[in-house]
């Protein structure tokens, strides 16, 4: 599951990269942040060692034996207090 999801990531970046940036995607620059499984369902939250604020959530619906993959960009990270 996780393997799987980490596989859809890389070859997601892969293909996708622009070339003059002349970097490609191993299973060891991909790694999972949040995993979890429900019945036959399952959601993993993917993050790579590319320090380019992308981050990517694999949902699996075991029903349709169907992966969905929202691709996202963080664009800042700040503290409401109160």
């Amino acid at each position: 599951m996780q393997e799987k999801a980490r596989r859809i990531v890389m070859n997601y970046f892969n293909d996708h990269v622009d070339v003059t940036d002349e970097k490609k995607l191993t299973m060891d620059d991909v790694f999972v942040v949040w995993f979890c499984k429900t019945l036959q369902n399952w959601k993993c939250l993917v993050s790579t060692t590319v320090s380019d604020g992308m981050y990517y959530e694999v949902t699996h619906n075991g029903d349709k034996n169907e992966n969905y993959v929202d691709v996202y960009k963080k664009w800042e990270n700040y503290c409401v207090k109160g």
